[in-house]
């Protein structure tokens, strides 16, 4: 039988899999269903979704003990406002209230036309600062820093009610 402090983390666990795995599949599905290319910025705000159920699967399948277990969250919730730092820094982009990386192909500086050709030809067919796809007004980089900032919720209230449980006993 678990206890309560497994439970905490053990629902917790299972709603940031959850969310996360969706996230992912939507943005995999916009991208090879939907036709629409992630750029440079897309691609990074996968990888916190991706540690986020790494880090649940970890705790979930080797049975951690909830003090290692409040260690993990802590980096769960820390991961996820990364996630949501990259977000916001990409709507950023989007609106250009700043450049973007290198990455995504918004600066091209050349001091040739030969040079100006090359450079062209190397930068990434999708370019941040374009929203390719919006819902009321809301491009996907801002959906995914609501989310995010959920998450990062999720492991800080569980770390709470594990506190509170504990104080208790």
């Amino acid at each position: 039988m678990l206890s309560k402090n497994n439970v905490i983390f053990t629902k917790s666990c299972f709603i940031i899999i959850l969310f996360s795995t969706a996230a992912l599949i939507a943005a995999f599905a916009f991208e090879y269903i939907g036709g629409l290319k992630p750029c440079s910025l897309c691609i990074y705000q996968r990888i916190p979704h991706g540690l986020a159920i790494t880090l649940c699967l970890m705790t979930l399948v080797f049975k951690l003990s909830p003090p290692f277990v409040v260690r993990i969250f802590i980096i769960l919730a820390l991961t996820s406002l990364v996630g949501a730092g990259i977000a916001l820094f990409h709507i950023g982009v989007e609106q250009q209230f700043w450049p973007g990386t290198q990455g995504c192909g918004s600066n091209i500086e050349a001091t040739t036309v030969e040079a100006f050709r090359l450079k062209l030809l190397q930068q990434p067919i999708v370019r941040c600062d374009e929203i390719a796809w919006s819902l009321f007004g809301v491009s996907m980089a801002g959906y995914n820093l609501i989310l995010s900032i959920g998450l990062s919720f999720i492991p800080a209230f569980a770390i709470f009610k594990w506190w509170n449980i504990r104080v208790k006993v």
